[in-house]
């Protein structure tokens, strides 16, 4: 296999972009591929990521936005054309920005011309291409399983009389990747977007590709939604131990990894959607020659975010989860979970995107992230999601953390024409969380994400140095970073009162990124205080490695001293 070392996603920052809500330019209140053309500039110069991911434009129904896909190889009219797809790509690598796409495979539309022929009768030619099974004898589905958006897994078709399993919705039946003429097509179906000069995809779903071949029991939860990082209903009182994870599913990713491998340089990533309840289970996708996924997503400080002891424990056990030789990845936000600022608040938001940037490994950023945006209120008629409309009231609607991007204070925040109502709602106040209010605001959101995006760009140390612990109060996360004599401490203080950690011997520096630019460029002598939901990044003077953890740190509002921290 290829060596990896200088391969250019490690360095990256990744931008997730949910293109409906990006930028509306043909007035219908949906984003689309030429209003991402018309941001290229944004992304790349004002913002400054390497790379764009763009969530599915396939034509759809749009039932799931986009997820229900029903050409693999066709862009949706209400997105454009394969040629505004062709001039994205083209315009963004002239800018610089590698484009990595949603790879849709474990299931499609029950419009798709693939599902139609198949349920069309049990001859069939394509029958097999998804899951079919007769009854069992009391008419009953052929097993327990539960569809993640509610109901049974299974939807009985009077054409035919036999059950379909679908993981999510009878509106998107899974395929049946047992047959290899599945794979093959989606196969083709990849490779059609590679020849089109795509950098790479990501991966929905990985778990979910391949179901148990006996298609036996779950065995129920002795208690419910363990495993799981949110409440369920029903779909959680199961161990999705038969529906997901299937051995068989890491060939899958081999076969797809090797196709990326043979465009050869530079190189094609593949990243993966992956939930697994053990760090030892979700390093396994990396696969045992590091030929399956670049990196599995790494949800792990999205459910702890506002908990430092929970967030050493997420660094200390997926870091050591990493293969030798593979590399780390972290996520904070997505298209799927509530948006940062929402799940833990304001405050912290500036501090979590410091962490976020200055850890060891790939970042991925949420879109709007960067303007801390919250969740915006969705009405009952503004509902669009299906889990929501599936099982309503448990908090699963991902319609608050897809609202619009407010560019200006405009109605309708610049998206779209102030006469035209968007698909959702903006955020109230858009106005003064626009990109247009934070761009020259030196204590905005935007600026200090953009600050922290210029210093990795600059510092070798941020991009693929080493990291280590640092010692520090309970309420506070501190580590090292370390390259050819590049050092750099990052102390980051997650309560509403100030702390003091004592720097490196000898631990003279100057603060050169913080959460209040008041302080940037202020020297750093044998500690350093940090203010209530502070985050500084302090550049420590001096070569060589760095000494040992002193033995004690004081806070200020306890008096006391605290023991040698790592991560635990």
């Amino acid at each position: 296999m290829r060596s990896s070392t200088a391969a250019w996603w490690r360095d990256a920052v990744i931008y997730q972009l949910y293109v409906r809500s990006f930028q509306d330019t043909d007035g219908d209140g949906v984003g689309d591929l030429q209003g991402v053309i018309s941001r290229l500039d944004y992304l790349r110069e004002t913002l400054g990521v390497d790379a764009v991911w763009l969530t599915p434009f396939y034509r759809s129904p749009m039932f799931d936005s986009g997820y229900d896909v029903q050409d693999h190889t066709e862009v949706d009219p209400g997105y454009g054309e394969l040629s505004t797809f062709d001039e994205l790509v083209a315009r963004a690598h002239d800018v610089g920005l590698k484009v990595l796409l949603d790879f849709v495979a474990t299931n499609t539309s029950d419009q798709h011309a693939w599902f139609l022929e198949s349920r069309s009768s049990r001859a069939n030619a394509k029958r097999e291409w998804y899951i079919w099974r007769d009854p069992k004898p009391d008419g009953s589905p052929p097993n327990n399983w539960l569809a993640m958006w509610g109901g049974p897994a299974w939807t009985l078709d009077p054409t035919t009389g036999q059950f379909f399993l679908h993981a999510f919705s009878p509106r998107i039946p899974d395929l049946n990747w047992h047959n290899p003429e599945v794979g093959q097509a989606m196969l083709d179906a990849a490779a059609f977007w590679l020849d089109r000069g795509v950098d790479g995809f990501r991966v929905d779903a990985v778990p979910m590709l391949l179901k148990d071949a006996l298609l036996r029991d779950n065995p129920v939860s002795t208690s419910p939604s363990a495993g799981l990082h949110k409440p369920m209903g029903p779909y959680g009182a199961q161990q999705h131990v038969h529906d997901s994870g299937d051995p068989g599913i890491h060939a899958i990713l081999r076969e797809l990894r090797s196709l990326l491998d043979s465009y050869g340089e530079p190189e094609r990533v593949m990243v993966g959607e992956v939930h697994a309840t053990e760090w030892t289970d979700w390093a396994t996708y990396y696969g045992s020659a590091l030929d399956e996924l670049h990196f599995p997503f790494n949800f792990g400080l999205m459910h702890v975010a506002t908990n430092p002891t929970s967030v050493r424990e997420v660094i200390k056990a997926s870091s050591a989860a990493v293969p030798a030789g593979a590399w780390p990845n972290f996520v904070l936000g997505n298209h799927d979970e509530h948006r940062v600022a929402s799940r833990a608040g304001a405050e912290l938001t500036p501090v979590l995107m410091m962490l976020l940037l200055t850890l060891r490994g790939t970042p991925t950023i949420y879109y709007g992230d960067e303007l801390g945006l919250p969740d915006v209120l969705i009405r009952p008629e503004d509902v669009r999601d299906p889990w929501e409309l599936g099982v309503p009231g448990l908090g699963l609607g991902r319609d608050p953390q897809r609202s619009p991007m407010p560019w200006t204070g405009d109605p309708n925040g610049g998206f779209c024409p102030p006469h035209i109502r968007p698909w959702l709602p903006l955020i109230e106040h858009h106005s003064s969380r626009s990109v247009a209010a934070q761009l020259d605001r030196p204590g905005s959101m935007l600026s200090l994400t953009r600050r922290l995006l210029g210093l990795r760009r600059v510092r070798e140390e941020l991009r693929s140095g080493s990291q280590s612990p640092w010692a520090a109060p309970d309420t506070c996360v501190a580590y090292l970073r370390e390259h050819a004599g590049q050092r750099s401490l990052i102390a980051l203080n997650f309560s509403d009162h100030s702390a003091r950690i004592r720097l490196p011997t000898p631990g003279r520096g100057h603060i050169i990124g913080s959460t209040n630019t008041e302080r940037e460029g202020a020297k750093a002598k044998e500690s350093i205080e940090l203010a209530p939901y502070e985050g500084c990044l302090v550049e420590l003077a001096g070569a060589g490695a760095v000494q040992p953890v002193p033995s004690s740190i004081t806070a200020h509002t306890r008096g006391e001293d605290y023991p040698r921290s790592h991560w635990r």
